[in-house]
């Protein structure tokens, strides 16, 4: 069993990237688990909090969850033409201390997906994931990209994606990621 996990750059309850998560849940090739996490919890980087009682419980968690997934897709918003503080907050301590690096994010594969209710999908905020997941030492998947645009038409209010062709889109960008954890683990 392939394990992934996905986590959702955003707070808000209606989030259109926990939205995808959930539909890409349903869409994981035979053989593939997509477990979702959200950033609640995880407070606000401080190295002086980090000094005096280490690392909090959900960042633990989050750190454990990306060591031990087969590959993580982050699903990012876009906020102001980038990404957003608090998605790049948890990263940020998942990657404390920073002699556990290699351990949580070296070599793992990460592919980037995401939703926003502009017109260019989060292409810019994907874009600003690439630095930084090179600097952990991360393998990032550039075999396909998945971008929604106009996310506020793309789903019902129980969070179903409607449209079919943006479905198949995104099934076939979890197939070809998968595809290639499979591979690299050959």
């Amino acid at each position: 069993m392939t394990r992934l996990l996905g986590i959702s750059g955003s707070l808000r309850t209606g989030s259109f990237n926990t939205a995808l998560l959930r539909n890409a849940a349903g869409l994981v090739p035979e053989g593939v688990s997509l477990e979702i996490r959200t950033l609640h919890g995880i407070p606000l980087y401080d190295a002086d909090a980090e000094a005096a009682s280490g690392l909090p419980d959900a960042v633990v968690d989050l750190k454990e969850a990306i060591a031990s997934a087969d590959g993580v897709i982050l699903a990012t918003p876009e906020y102001n033409n980038g990404i957003p503080g608090v998605f790049k907050n948890a990263i940020d301590w998942a990657s404390r201390p920073p002699g556990d690096i290699a351990r949580v994010f070296g070599g793992r594969p990460f592919a980037i997906l995401g939703a926003s209710p502009g017109g260019f999908g989060t292409l810019l905020a994907q874009n600003d994931w690439l630095p930084v997941l090179r600097t952990l030492g991360a393998t990032l998947w550039t075999g396909g990209r998945m971008l929604v645009s106009r996310a506020s038409g793309m789903f019902d209010e129980n969070g179903a994606m409607g449209d079919p062709a943006v479905r198949n889109q995104l099934a076939t960008f979890l197939a070809g990621y998968t595809g290639f954890i499979r591979q690299k683990d050959d």
